[in-house]
């Protein structure tokens, strides 16, 4: 069994590591985590704050956390959702998945010391020295805080805290295009575990045997054609293209493909405005609105051709079941940090407002896409 002083030697290589990405320090890293850590860490806590989209985003790290501690108690230490619309991570991880064991309620914006003492008891209570942070960044003064409060927690290694500048936002290329924040996250990890983003391995879910029976029964009654996902939900209005653009777009798609399925996933709240666009299609539709839960649903879109949405959480859900995706995205967010990872999608983002994109681009990036599915299935 190591001792804590070779834990301690090795601790300063981590942190060089981390900060300065120097080969040497990396390599040297690398070797302890690899090889030495896991045979003397029995608990490690994630710390990880989001709901659905922002869980996606993070699922290659936390596969590698789980692939380099397979048999390690993980704890969770994540928010409760406050909209009604938002999946608790937990839902979306799943349980039994070995992503975590059990989770922690983090009181997210709170400024009671009594909270906030109430979640360092029990993280010292836990006797765990690892954590592994996975929050999107939050700025230096808060990373600093949060530096502070989990090393004064009993935690002599904390992975992943974006301490430099370089790693607590995404790089802008010459063009001004963020990089993707699931890049951004598999550098913050690179000391822990290389992540290829390319490898769907990366992207899995770990769907259940139960959630996989779900899924088919809620498509059963397409009876094995081919079929689109579509989500018109999202917490945010300003992300919202708007009932009377979705029912021009398949005014016109339906001339073609109208004996293609149509499955609608998302909230409860959105199940109304799913039944009026479904008036609009004469193929087969199904509303899953608020019937499924978050991993049910990609259970569900893993048979799709295709997905058509708002930037949403349904989005990054329907790109980890690998189906080709026509997001839109206005100017909520800049391109192209919260774009699905892939090659096979058709994004269209609009600085000018999600509004702003003009009917004939969706359909011509869908047709794109079912053009494909169709010659994929010929080939």
């Amino acid at each position: 069994m190591l001792n804590a002083q070779t834990l301690l030697l090795f601790q300063a290589g981590i942190e060089n590591a981390c900060r300065w990405g120097e080969r040497r320090d990396y390599i040297a890293a690398h070797y302890f985590i690899t090889f030495l850590w896991p045979a003397v860490t029995e608990t490690i806590v994630i710390y990880r704050l989001g709901s659905l989209g922002d869980t996606i985003v993070a699922l290659p790290c936390f596969t590698a956390v789980t692939r380099l501690f397979p048999h390690q108690r993980k704890i969770l230490l994540t928010n409760k959702p406050i909209s009604t619309k938002a999946a608790p991570i937990e839902a979306i991880l799943g349980e039994g998945t070995g992503f975590f064991d059990t989770s922690i309620a983090y009181p997210v914006g709170t400024r009671s010391p009594a909270a906030l003492y109430a979640v360092w008891k029990q993280l010292r209570a836990i006797g765990s020295d690892t954590l592994v942070y996975l929050t999107p960044p939050r700025g230096k003064a808060a990373h600093i805080r949060d530096w502070l409060f989990f090393k004064s927690a009993g935690f002599k290694r904390i992975i992943g805290l974006p301490l430099a500048d370089d790693l607590a936002r995404c790089r802008i290329d010459a063009a001004g295009v963020e990089e993707r924040e699931a890049v951004r996250m598999a550098r913050c990890l690179a000391p822990l575990h290389p992540i290829d983003l390319d490898d769907p391995y990366y992207w899995d879910l770990r769907l259940t045997a139960a959630e996989q029976a779900t899924g088919r029964a809620i498509a059963a009654p397409l009876h094995g054609a081919p079929y689109i996902a579509i989500n018109m939900g999202g917490k945010a209005a300003e992300k919202d293209w708007g009932l009377d653009n979705w029912i021009t777009l398949m005014s016109g798609l339906r001339q073609d493909f109208g004996h293609y399925g149509l499955l609608f996933v998302g909230a409860a709240e959105d199940g109304p405005r799913a039944d009026e666009l479904a008036g609009h299609w004469p193929g087969t539709v199904v509303n899953a609105c608020g019937k499924l839960s978050p991993r049910e649903s990609g259970a569900a879109m893993q048979g799709a051709v295709a997905f058509a949405g708002h930037d949403s959480g349904p989005l990054h859900l329907a790109s980890a079941m690998n189906v080709p995706c026509v997001p839109l995205f206005g100017d909520f967010n800049r391109p192209a940090k919260w774009h699905p990872f892939g090659r096979h999608h058709r994004i269209i983002h609009n600085m000018a407002g999600v509004k702003a994109i003009a009917v004939g681009e969706v359909d011509t990036a869908v047709r794109g896409v079912l053009s494909g599915a169709q010659d994929r299935e010929v080939a």
